[in-house]
């Protein structure tokens, strides 16, 4: 049996020709974040509503991961509010013309 596929490029966004596909890529992997760390806290829907200060189906959608309607800064602010640091680096690209966006998850030591 001869199976055809594609190699992914690593982001699945890309991937399926999605506009935006490395905003996309970032908001996922935070949203990720965002949802392991209300499941470790045990927390409800509406108890990290009131943290985040926001209304319990926009948590809803977080926790489906579609993060739609929430913007990559907001995520880091929710982030930060539930204790996580946020760092932002800058740097020149090398071999290449275009910068990307990359989310580097540390765990905790």
């Amino acid at each position: 049996m001869n199976v055809e596929h594609e190699n992914s490029s690593g982001n699945v966004f890309a991937d399926l020709g999605l506009p935006n596909s490395e905003q996309e890529l970032v908001k996922a992997e935070l949203t990720i974040q965002i949802y392991k760390l209300i499941k470790e806290r045990d927390l409800t829907q509406a108890e990290a509503a009131k943290i985040l200060k926001t209304t319990q189906a926009q948590v809803s959608a977080l926790m489906r991961c579609k993060p739609t309607s929430v913007s990559v800064a907001r995520l880091m602010k929710f982030l930060t509010v539930l204790g996580q640091d946020v760092e932002v680096t800058v740097r020149p690209v090398a071999n290449r013309k275009v910068g990307k966006l990359s989310v580097v998850v540390q765990s905790a030591a």
